[in-house]
């Protein structure tokens, strides 16, 4: 075969693999910018709570300033503020502890209630776990009127407990619904081995079933713990005292006073809250993500 028609027989696939090649570059050229545009869009609050919490206020309230950087020197005056002269720390103490009594409200009434309807072959298990993840979709402004009588009732109005009772109303139905999905993703098998080598049930799921499930219970927590952190209206509804209230309240209603906004101080308060909540949930991603993942399917 002459030169001529190997390079006319070789032209069309070097021209096939240009183009494929292209294609590729294309592709990965615009994941590369759809990655970017996304990472500035997560980082750029983090930056701004930043920036904000270390300017002057002679650099924060000038309009001729360039706000995405510091015009003057940084300063601790908005992180000092924050500490002396407001009830940050106590704020962040209370949410602490509310955050820690939800979890364990809702595992002790998750775990149980998801062990239940995914392996007991309960009678309308199926449309009860249904029902009760519905319960999660009803919005909060439909439920605070009815908890306020119950709040009034055991005489825990404006104390951090009230919410410790009400905030499981939000986390225990998603909780119930995605514990269902983990536990019957574990083999029944085991649990049967567990029975049958003279384990009780209560034995079997203490020993057997919930270490295998850490994944969907860590899921389950972190998220309780993630509803309390961020809940605004049941503490604006149900705490009204300096001292009881969770930092999510007590940062806003303490630093806007009136059309006053110390947006410094503001700043500070919620990148000091956030920055342990986010270092908490990177180190426990893998079990999250796990959980959340065996949790869904079904």
């Amino acid at each position: 075969m002459s030169a001529r028609a190997v390079s006319s027989v070789a032209a069309p696939h070097s021209g096939l693999r240009l183009l494929h090649l292209s294609r590729w570059q294309r592709g990965t050229t615009l994941r590369v910018i759809t990655l970017a545009v996304y990472t500035v869009l997560t980082v750029f609050p983090f930056y701004w709570m930043i920036i904000t919490t270390f300017k002057q206020n002679s650099d924060l309230y000038s309009e001729t300033n360039n706000p995405l950087w510091f015009n003057a020197p940084p300063t601790l005056d908005n992180v000092t503020y924050l500490l002396e002269q407001t009830r940050f720390l106590t704020w962040m103490l209370n949410s602490l502890i509310i955050g820690v009594g939800v979890v364990v409200i809702t595992l002790i009434v998750a775990v149980p209630a998801g062990y239940a309807l995914a392996r007991l072959n309960l009678p309308g298990a199926e449309q009860l776990g249904i029902a009760i993840f519905a319960t999660y979709l009803v919005p909060p402004t439909l439920l605070f009127i009815p908890l306020t009588r119950v709040v009034h009732a055991l005489g825990l109005q404006n104390t951090i407990w009230s919410l410790v009772l009400v905030l499981p109303t939000i986390s225990i139905p998603f909780s119930v619904w995605l514990l269902m999905g983990f536990f019957k993703n574990v083999s029944f098998e085991i649990e049967e081995a567990a029975l049958v080598d003279g384990a009780t049930r209560a034995q079997a799921v203490l020993h057997v079933i919930l270490p295998i499930s850490r994944a969907g219970l860590a899921a389950a927590g972190m998220f309780a713990f993630a509803i309390s952190l961020q809940a605004f209206l049941y503490p604006l509804v149900f705490t009204s005292s300096t001292a009881v209230k969770p930092v999510t309240l007590g940062v806003v209603t303490d630093l806007i006073r009136g059309d006053l906004f110390y947006w410094g101080s503001l700043m500070a308060g919620a990148l000091l809250a956030g920055l342990p909540v986010a270092i908490l949930f990177n180190y426990f991603l893998d079990d999250f993500v796990e959980g959340i993942t065996a949790g869904s399917s079904k």
